[in-house]
């Protein structure tokens, strides 16, 4: 692939699975999409029979109980979106319809590893048009509590750099760095999960959530133990499944970034608030053409705020 082209699925690709806090089955039709398409959801399946277009840009965040939603729950809207827009953001498609036909995406196995497989599978095609950036172009912050998210200029790549800390000793504190890449985004993020300590589990249920939540697909927390019989995938598995969620999140500027993003004991709404900041002023950046390199001006972009499926932001 060239550098600086757009890109989009080689194929359409179907999948299938439930829904991690809803517990329903729900396919899912991955579509090819042309030149600035952007990423756009499908959403079918709905009670009065019309299907709803929505973008997965922040300005289409409805909701933020323990899940990124898009769209209105009166009449339509998709839930639990961040592995895959993490998924499709890591390996830089640029252009897809996503079609699905209930109301939260598939966890599958609690990281973004079953998409990337879906889509090696079928491969990356070429869209004819330059794919363009979102350059930062001075430090913008948001904070809560003890936690922070910063995005920094960095003219030459997306970098993240991801600090987290919980008192439970079988998390602690860890800290990564990666400069984003899809070979990166395959080695040191997809395969990360989701995870949740055991003693939420039963408040979670009794408000309606986590009703697909099992050891298939998420990484269980107990007092002395990691419940899961397989253990962890990486010593540091929860830092980088935090990581996982934060290109997912970015994601939905709506286009890639040319910056670097750091933040400390961050989430959902950290991630989505610094980018309300990022946009709440011009000055803060400018939309770089991929092919050219040259700066095109300025774009409105507009921002939500999202919480994660597990536990609060602050630890």
């Amino acid at each position: 692939m060239k550098l600086g082209q757009q890109s989009t699925l080689g194929a359409p690709i179907c999948m299938s699975g439930i829904g991690v806090h809803s517990g329903k089955e729900v396919a899912l039709h991955l579509h090819p999409a042309q030149a600035n398409h952007g990423i756009v959801f499908l959403r079918t399946g709905l009670p009065d029979g019309n299907d709803r277009l929505i973008d997965a840009r922040s300005i289409s965040v409805t909701a933020t109980e323990l899940c990124t939603v898009i769209g209105d729950r009166s009449s339509g809207a998709v839930a639990t979106i961040e592995h895959l827009m993490s998924a499709l953001a890591g390996l830089g498609i640029d252009n897809a319809l996503i079609e699905i036909d209930g109301p939260e995406v598939p966890v599958f196995d609690g990281s973004a590893q079953p998409f990337v497989e879906a889509i090696d599978a079928v491969g990356i095609a070429r869209n004819n048009g330059h794919r363009r950036y979102l350059k930062v172009l001075r430090p913008v912050r948001a904070e809560l509590g003890q936690g922070f998210a910063e995005l920094l200029p960095n003219s030459r790549a997306f970098q993240l750099d991801v600090e987290i800390f919980f008192t439970n000793p079988l998390i602690g504190r860890q800290r990564k760095v990666v400069e984003l890449s899809p070979g990166a985004y395959r080695r040191e993020i997809a395969r990360a999960r989701t995870f949740g300590f055991i003693g939420d589990v039963e408040k979670l249920w009794k408000a309606g959530f986590a009703l697909g939540a099992s050891l298939d697909n998420t990484v269980a927390i107990g007092e002395e133990r990691i419940l899961n019989p397989e253990g962890l995938r990486f010593a540091d598995e929860f830092v980088r499944h935090k990581m996982l969620d934060a290109v997912g999140d970015l994601a939905l500027a709506g286009m890639p970034m040319l910056a670097t993003y750091k933040s400390y004991c961050g989430g959902h709404r950290l991630n989505l608030a610094v980018l309300e900041e990022l946009f709440s002023s011009r000055a803060n950046y400018a939309i770089v053409d991929g092919g050219a390199r040259r700066e095109s001006g300025h774009a409105e972009i507009g921002a939500g705020i999202a919480v994660p499926a597990y536990g609060p932001d602050l630890h």
